[in-house]
Parts: C-alpha cells; structure tokens; sequence
C-alpha cells in the first residue's frame, strides 16, 4: 500500500520514456483485494471529509475505467489530428445519473488494465516530436500528449491512494 500521495508534478517531470513505462504498470497499484469485497462492501461511502473520500469503491472504479478511455482517447486524437479539440466531461453527472452502479470491480479493472496494455503499447512506439504535439482542452487550455500522459498516469494513481485508504477502513471493520 502506498502512504505516499501522488503529486502531479513529479509526473509531468518525468521523460516521455519513463512516463510511458510508469503508465504501463500503474495499473498494478489497484489494490487486488478490493476484487474480494462484497456488494455491500463495494457500495459503502465515506464521510465527505473523510480521508479516503466520499466515493464508494464501485464508484472510484468506475470513474477509472471511464478516465482511462478518455484519457486514452484524447492522447490518440493529439497524435492523429492536428491540434484537436478535447472534450471535458463531468465527472459528478456519471455518478449522479447512476452509470456506474452496476459495474462489478473486477469488469472495472480488467477495462483500466486493458486500455492501459493497448494504450501503453502504443505509446512506446511514439517519437518525442509526437508526445510534443497538442490539443485544445476548453477547461485546462492547450495540452500536450506528454501532459495528458502525466495527468492519466497521476489520475490513476492518485485515486489508487484514496482507494487504499478505503480498504483500510472497510478491512478494519470485518
């Protein structure tokens, strides 16, 4: 389990080369033992100012599966189109509108790991002139593959960090 919570600098610090490689194993910072929680266990929330956050777990994985595919798109459309415009999306309508209450964690996970092999794949293959190119992001302005990287890389393992702390509350409990 990691105490240390991630810091979005000490990504985007990194070469391409070693951000590609820290990407390709992050999703192994996914604790395995949130693949044996029960429904019940999936689904408790957390107080609002609570540590671990407020999120259930079903939900932080579900929010992961769904960052990974966008992330994955936006970095595909700034190497395949010339300065594309990004699209946000509301992280807090997804949990609103109940998307992710039926997923199972481990459909979740096998989608982050997934996404993360095809895209990690890929990323290798890429020069430094490419992981240069940029897009047109409507919140956070103009982004380079790099950065969108460094983001997906920090996003991933930064709500590894709260997950960890949730599993420590819901393993204490039983």
């Amino acid at each position: 389990m990691n105490q240390h919570k991630p810091e979005l600098k000490e990504f985007a610090a990194l070469s391409s080369a070693a951000l590609t490689e820290s990407f390709n194993h992050g999703y192994a910072k996914i604790d395995a033992r949130v693949l044996q929680l029960t429904d019940v266990q999936l689904d408790r929330t957390f107080a609002k100012d609570s540590v671990a956050g407020e999120w259930s777990c079903r939900l932080l994985l579900g929010h992961l599966a769904d960052a990974e595919i966008a992330f994955s798109h936006r970095m595909r459309r700034v190497a395949g189109e010339d300065k594309p415009a990004l699209a946000a999306w509301d992280e807090n309508e997804f949990i609103t509108k109940g998307l992710y209450s039926a997923l199972s964690a481990s459909d979740s996970v096998d989608l982050i790991r997934s996404v993360r092999q095809w895209t990690g794949a890929w990323l290798r293959t890429l020069s430094q002139a490419q992981f240069d190119r940029t897009g047109q992001h409507p919140q956070r302005g103009e982004q380079s593959l790099h950065t969108i990287l460094a983001y997906d890389t920090w996003h991933l393992e930064h709500h590894c960090w709260f997950l960890d702390r949730k599993l420590e509350q819901i393993y204490s409990a039983t």
